[in-house]
């Protein structure tokens, strides 16, 4: 059972619906959130994010696990009557069992320490509970490739990016707030944070946006520009089909080394933490939404905020493409320094690196920019 689980972990094929497997994906993938939701009420100092305990309704949690305990198991059940990939329904189904007899739903939560290092398995729970719900749907609902499905080829090495990046969040933010203050708390000043402080939120929401997106326009063009950085950067450029998933294809290094630089000029303005909350919130829509299979371009508005259409450009192999449309937030920076894509097409007709020379699979793509001798 390990080996096929192992196996199919690292292919890069296409799956196909009707053989249990889609299915049985699904209720794994279930259950695998439901053991590390039941871990995280275990021992919520280490494995969950401080700045989100606060907020948390307990009770509502406790009722989206029981349900996601009960779905996953009768998909995992079905499955195994019907004798359609019993080895991956029955994986599905013991882990549910297990989730069950340490708790599962009704783990007591005492009071616990604060300050203790932790890895944020609630937020990469939640996160993707709610992109993969969210977005799916988006996709099913303004597809732009109607042809492609859910687990396109190479899904799983994405979502393998997607679980290193999330479960290390925690020390990644922690790299990033030590550089930051070590490397720009000398251009803190009082009175500039005052007045940042004292701006009107919609007006500090914008330049909080703005200000991000000129040192992202600046940092991307380098990854561009620059041999060294474009080793660590053609990973994420390596994807050949753009879904929901697709952006969290990142290498580690290039993800702390871009939040250290955009993190910067925030810090030393010194907005307001709702402020900064409302910008996590629109950077952490966009980075999705730009990258999913979704056919929106916005008409006229495309030239002033960057759309799907405007990213899926940036991901192109087309030769107009090369090199263009760095922005994450306002696609008017592109235009103004003469970087945006001029195409009479409305979309790219190809993703990737040109030469298709980035290997597939998380633990490969690691490695590539040390390995590579392009």
């Amino acid at each position: 059972m390990l080996d096929k689980i192992t196996q199919l972990t690292r292919s890069h094929g296409e799956l196909r619906t009707g053989k249990g497997l889609v299915s049985g994906i699904v209720a794994l993938s279930l259950a695998i959130l439901c053991f590390l939701g039941v871990l995280a009420f275990h021992f919520p100092e280490y494995l969950t994010t401080p700045q989100l305990r606060q907020s948390y309704d307990v009770a509502l949690l406790r009722q989206v696990l029981y349900g996601a305990l009960v779905v996953a198991g009768a998909v995992a059940l079905f499955n195994i009557v019907l004798g359609r990939r019993r080895w991956l329904a029955t994986a599905a189904f013991g882990l549910v069992c297990l989730s069950v007899a340490l708790g599962g739903h009704k783990v007591p939560v005492n009071d616990f320490p604060d300050g203790t290092p932790y890895i944020g398995l609630d937020w990469f729970i939640l996160d993707l509970l709610g992109s993969t719900l969210i977005f799916i749907f988006i996709e099913k609902l303004f597809p732009l490739r109607k042809e492609q499905p859910v687990f396109r080829p190479a899904w799983q090495t994405d979502f393998q990016h997607v679980i290193v990046n999330h479960l290390l969040i925690g020390f990644m933010l922690l790299a990033v707030n030590l550089l930051v203050h070590r490397l720009f708390g000398w251009a803190v000043h009082g009175d500039l944070q005052d007045w940042v402080r004292g701006l009107n939120f919609w007006v500090a929401l914008f330049l909080i946006i703005l200000v991000a997106d000129l040192v992202q326009y600046a940092t991307h063009r380098a990854y561009h520009e620059v041999p060294l950085l474009w080793r660590l950067h053609a990973v994420h450029h390596s994807a050949k089909h753009m879904d929901w998933i697709a952006g969290s294809r990142q290498h580690v290094l290039e993800i702390v080394l871009t939040r250290t630089l955009v993190l910067a000029p925030i810090f030393v303005l010194g907005f307001a933490k709702e402020v900064i909350d409302a910008y996590i919130i629109v950077v952490g829509f966009q980075a999705v939404f730009n990258h999913a299979n979704v056919n929106v371009r916005l008409g006229p508005l495309r030239y002033l905020i960057v759309t799907p259409n405007f990213h899926h450009w940036h991901h192109s192999q087309d030769t107009e493409a090369i090199d263009r449309n760095y922005a994450a937030h306002f696609a008017f920076i592109d235009h103004l320094f003469g970087t945006a894509v001029q195409s009479p097409r409305e979309w790219p007709a190809r993703y990737g690196v040109q030469g298709d020379y980035v290997p597939e699979g998380f633990w490969a793509q690691l490695q590539f920019p040390f390995r590579w001798r392009g």
